[in-house]
């Protein structure tokens, strides 16, 4: 039987969502789509990029795996699913911006951090998380508390996949010409906070100036 909770989120969807924007999704049908924003993010149900940013149909051209990663650029092999997208979107879409979305208690980065992946038995999380090997070395040796550990080691992942991204010829092509751009940012699940990466500085800042008040706001109501 088809999950009854996806029926009943479909028939939601018909009666409220899609009888509003019934227009819009024409249009997407008939000229197809053309979002300027890629985004790069986790598998994790908890963190969802057209909710995250309030996304209507046809914004963002999203493609998650697991831990928001982005592998560097290679040939060999067959099945490069993450690579595909990304050179989908940037040489036929032309997409204007590609932002990696990490978050905070992300299982597949805790895995690597607490050295317990493989995962299951046919290790493609070991394999896969393996990815941030480079960005667990700059951190160094694994002391204090382990979240504290894991939360930098979620940034750094971040970092990692952005300098992956620059071994793509047409990405680093488009990003000296200055017609793509290339961010980083980090959603705290729990706080709803959402943090921005600092091009001059690696800095990951608040995204929005008065996030602190909004927050305390939604906090008190």
């Amino acid at each position: 039987m088809f999950p009854p909770r996806l029926t009943d989120g479909y028939r939601s969807f018909l009666d409220e969502r899609f009888a509003r924007e019934k227009g819009r999704y024409e249009q997407l049908a008939e000229k197809g789509q053309s979002p300027e924003i890629m985004v790069i993010g986790c598998c994790d149900s908890r963190v969802s990029p057209e909710v995250i940013f309030d996304a209507s149909p046809g914004e963002l051209f999203v493609v998650r795996n697991v831990a928001n990663l982005v592998p560097p650029y290679e040939t060999g092999g067959d099945y490069h699913g993450t690579s595909a997208a990304l050179e989908f979107a940037v040489q036929a879409l032309r997409v204007k911006h590609i932002v990696v979305l990490g978050h905070a208690r992300c299982g597949g980065i805790r895995a690597f951090a607490d050295d317990s992946a493989p995962l299951s038995p046919g290790d493609f999380i070991g394999r896969w998380m393996n990815l941030i090997a480079p960005a667990a070395e700059k951190l160094g040796p694994r002391t204090g508390d382990p979240v504290e550990y894991q939360t930098k080691l979620e940034y750094a992942a971040i970092e990692n996949s952005l300098t992956n991204l620059m071994t793509f010829p047409c990405v680093r092509i488009l990003t000296e010409r200055g017609k793509l751009q290339l961010h980083g940012a980090y959603f705290g699940v729990a706080t709803g906070v959402l943090m921005v990466r600092d091009p001059e500085t690696g800095d990951f800042k608040p995204a929005v100036e008065d996030m602190p008040d909004r927050i305390a706001r939604i906090r008190c109501s």
